[in-house]
């Protein structure tokens, strides 16, 4: 039976990315879907088509409570109010089943009217630590999708409603998991990932060319990197590789990330959630670099499973040089068997029937009598 399903998420990468993934999914099993976000999210290049038989989107007001500045926060609430008001005239139309929070403030509008309306609520976090609008609506909601096996800032008394169902990429992503490690000869071309995520990194920009200079000659000669650095700071990266003659291709933003995954032997990034989904789901090894002022320092959590498992490196931003840089490259670039090996260690912990399983548990939210087992996850082959 086709049903309505609205989606609700902040406007960054990793909320979109899942986002749009799971929309792709319930679509494909004959649903209509409507997306809830901010300017930024609608409009996240190469994710949503509107159109017939696409997805429906819709920009709401959603206040930012910052907790620095207490003097705005009369002002979020109405915002965020409003936004509830608006959300009630679109459920009235559209008639969701379901509404599923994928975090970030643009997300609280459309739960807190779903809540009003009685309309069933899940989140899906896809951070290793609860994110603060999930933390907030917890109590509330049927379901809460995590994609990590440890969660924190999780409350105890919240864990059985969790359901286990990873981070969801996208299917060209996905596909690569059937394909093989990029073969990678002693004396052949080797590939070099950069990406900060969706809005790049200047440390990453800052150090990595610096880092590659100082390789020995005989494989620096051998390197080919593409890099995505921040708009002010592209000009400045390429004359750095010019500097080093280390060839490069450099980007704002990377809208064939399926195509570089395919190719790349390491990927240097920040471990954002869907750049940690993403490298776990194609197997590729990783030198990580977290954002220290991410919120909750999640990033440093994000990473902690694949790099327990034996595909990343992690490398706290303070201690991210060039030189330190050098000798993690060395030891994982000069032998092509260990770098092949950290590959496979990442497939390991990919969970690449995520979106399957979110959509089944959005399915489920509907209908009380088939709910889901409490606490189980829908497949337990996807977390072999």
């Amino acid at each position: 039976m086709s049903k309505h399903y609205v989606l609700a998420a902040g406007g960054t990468g990793g909320h979109m990315v899942p986002a749009a993934a799971l929309a792709e999914e319930l679509t494909r099993r004959g649903h209509r879907v409507a997306l809830v976000s901010d300017e930024r999210g609608v409009r996240f290049p190469g994710l949503f088509a509107e159109g017939p038989g696409g997805i429906q989107t819709h920009v709401l007001p959603a206040g930012r409570f910052e907790a620095k500045r207490p003097a705005g926060w009369p002002g979020a609430v109405r915002e965020m109010l409003r936004g509830r008001a608006m959300a009630r005239e679109l459920y009235a139309t559209f008639k969701p089943a379901a509404v599923i929070g994928f975090g970030g403030y643009p997300a609280m509008p459309a739960l807190l009217a779903a809540f009003a309306n009685k309309i069933p609520t899940a989140v899906h976090e896809q951070n290793a630590v609860l994110g603060r609008v999930n933390r907030l609506v917890a109590g509330r909601v049927a379901a809460i999708a995590t994609s990590y096996k440890t969660t924190e800032r999780l409350a105890a008394k919240h864990r059985d409603k969790v359901h286990l169902v990873g981070n969801p990429v996208r299917d060209a992503v996905l596909a690569l998991r059937t394909r093989p490690y990029p073969l990678l000869e002693e004396d052949g071309i080797f590939r070099v990932l950069v990406t900060g995520g969706s809005q790049g990194a200047s440390v990453l920009s800052q150090v990595v060319p610096d880092g590659l200079a100082m390789l020995p000659v005989t494989f620096r000669r051998r390197l080919q990197v593409t890099h995505q650095a921040r708009i002010e700071d592209i000009d400045a990266v390429r004359a750095k590789y010019a500097e080093h003659q280390i060839p490069a291709d450099l980007a704002t933003y990377l809208p064939d990330m399926p195509e570089q995954l395919a190719w790349a032997h390491l990927v240097i990034a920040r471990a954002g959630a869907s750049t940690i989904a993403e490298l776990t789901a194609a197997g590729r090894p990783a030198i990580l670099v977290p954002l220290p002022s991410a919120t909750d320092d999640h990033q440093t959590a994000n990473a902690r499973e694949i790099t327990k498992a034996g595909g990343a490196r992690c490398i706290p931003q303070p201690e991210f040089t060039a030189v330190e840089l050098a000798k993690q490259m060395q030891k994982l670039g000069l032998d092509p068997a260990a770098l092949e090996n950290a590959a496979s260690r990442a497939k390991s912990v990919g969970r690449p029937h995520a979106v399957r399983d979110l959509a089944d548990l959005v399915e489920s939210l509907d209908a009380p009598v088939s709910r889901l087992p409490v606490g189980k996850p829908v497949h337990k082959a996807a977390y072999a």
